[in-house]
């Protein structure tokens, strides 16, 4: 327990707290540089998340046919039209003769002990699958032929009593896929007395019955014509050209026309999408670089990327990689341009109709500017070596070798309050000493200057 000042009458817990407060001024602006450090490295960071997904959506954007957007229609409910990668305007009609079914079959009825021994599943294609259940009830069996995958699935349904009220059951085993390569047979017996003949086939059992055979999808393509052509899908779909594919529901005896066109409002939608990320993330540098005024007696405040040389050669090399001319040609021909303030725009109606005039060099106008994008994004933002990434780098080494100096400022200043304890604790101690001295000293002089008594 100390106590301050018991002879000095000082607070010296405060003086020494002063003291200390000037002696710490190197540390607390290191530690306030570190501050300042840590917030342009966090922006950093973030302008460098967005540019590496800027980069993403430039490399997509500089496909060839990154513009590429097609409405995809049917005349029929029943037939759904898809237009993806690679997608061309296209026009066709189909007839739907048969869509895919599942395979399926529903055992005999039989008593809760009926369903022991073994049961081999016979795929399409041959193979085949032996399934023996642990117990003989009717769940054992499901349990054990869905623990096989062989691409049936069981389901126990009951199915009444017999004349002396025990339960009955049966088993729907049904195909997981449709199409008639999922078809299958099932037969009681081993996979040797399948292939034997021995073996009994569980559908041709009284009560027992086929109640769906697998079946592929068919469709006519130019019915009524020389060109005729039949198609056949497991799944109800087919792909008629590159990119386009149509799925059927419903047989229909009517052809179906199959139309894909090109659709200029969502390729512009595309376009407009690409550019306004861009112009987002430069007005965010420029947010960045202001530096605001304050009024009469207040400071100015600087932007976070306020003087970074890093983040403004960026923004001058996003900027040239949009609007530089491609080909002889300026960008703002299609809609893309900088108004008198350098902030990037662009015109819909301008880009919807350079697409309507010229698709091709309008796309390849696009695809060249996003490649362009694509390039600088890249050369700053890359993880090893790019120019953003070294600019953050080296804040964080910055702040290293900042902390590090304020850990030294921490011992020293640890040291100095320690030595300045000692010297006022000392000073207590040679203050209480002269106390001592100065009081024996009064007594003396009191001593010896008493007057004599009267006789």
């Amino acid at each position: 327990m100390k106590i301050d000042g018991l002879v000095s009458g000082l607070n010296t817990a405060e003086v020494i707290d002063a003291l200390m407060n000037v002696h710490a001024i190197p540390k607390t602006l290191l530690t306030a540089k570190i501050t300042d450090r840590n917030s342009v490295i966090s922006n950093l960071q973030s302008l460098n998340t967005s540019l590496q997904e800027l980069f993403e959506k430039a490399k997509t954007a500089a496909g060839t046919n990154s513009l590429a957007a097609y409405t995809a229609t049917a005349s029929a409910e029943s037939v759904t039209v898809t237009a993806g990668e690679g997608a061309r305007a296209f026009s066709t009609s189909i007839v739907v003769d048969a869509v895919a079914s599942t395979h399926t079959v529903v055992t005999a009825a039989a008593r809760a002990d009926a369903w022991g021994g073994t049961f081999t599943l016979v795929a399409s294609d041959g193979t085949k699958t032996e399934v023996t259940a642990t117990g003989t009830g009717p769940h054992d069996l499901a349990k054990a032929i869905n623990a096989a995958k062989a691409g049936v699935v069981a389901t126990v349904v009951p199915a009444g009593t017999d004349a002396g009220g025990s339960p009955l059951s049966r088993i729907q085993l049904t195909a997981d896929k449709t199409g008639a390569a999922a078809s299958f047979t099932v037969y009681r017996g081993t996979a040797d007395e399948v292939a034997g003949g021995t073996a009994s086939d569980v559908a041709a059992d009284a009560g027992a019955a086929v109640i769906a055979q697998g079946a592929d999808a068919r469709i006519r393509l130019f019915a009524g014509t020389a060109a005729e052509q039949t198609l056949t899908s497991a799944t109800n779909t087919f792909t008629l050209a590159e990119g386009i594919d149509v799925t059927v529901s419903t047989v229909s005896s009517d052809p179906v026309t199959v139309s894909v066109a090109l659709d200029a409002k969502a390729q512009t939608t595309s376009a407009e999408a690409f550019v306004k990320e861009i112009a987002a993330l430069l007005t965010r540098i420029d947010n960045g670089s202001k530096a605001t005024i304050g009024d009469a007696g207040e400071k100015t405040r600087l932007g976070v990327f306020s003087g970074d040389s890093t983040v403004r050669s960026l923004r001058i090399a996003l900027s040239n990689a949009v609007q530089a001319p491609v080909d002889g040609w300026s960008p703002s021909t299609i809609g893309i341009s900088f108004d008198r303030n350098g902030v990037l725009s662009f015109d819909a109606e301008k880009f919807e109709k350079a697409l309507a005039d010229d698709p091709e060099g309008t796309q390849a106008m696009f695809s060249q500017i996003a490649a362009r994008v694509q390039e600088t994004t890249n050369q700053y933002s890359d993880k090893y070596e790019g120019l953003l990434t070294q600019r953050i780098t080296g804040q964080q080494d910055e702040v290293k070798s900042l902390q590090t100096q304020v850990e030294r400022w921490d011992l020293r200043l640890e040291q100095r309050r320690a030595t300045l304890e000692r010297t006022y604790a000392q000073l207590e101690v040679r203050l209480s000493a002269l106390q001592s001295q100065s009081a024996w000293l009064t007594s003396q002089l009191a001593s010896l200057t008493q007057p004599s008594s009267s006789s």
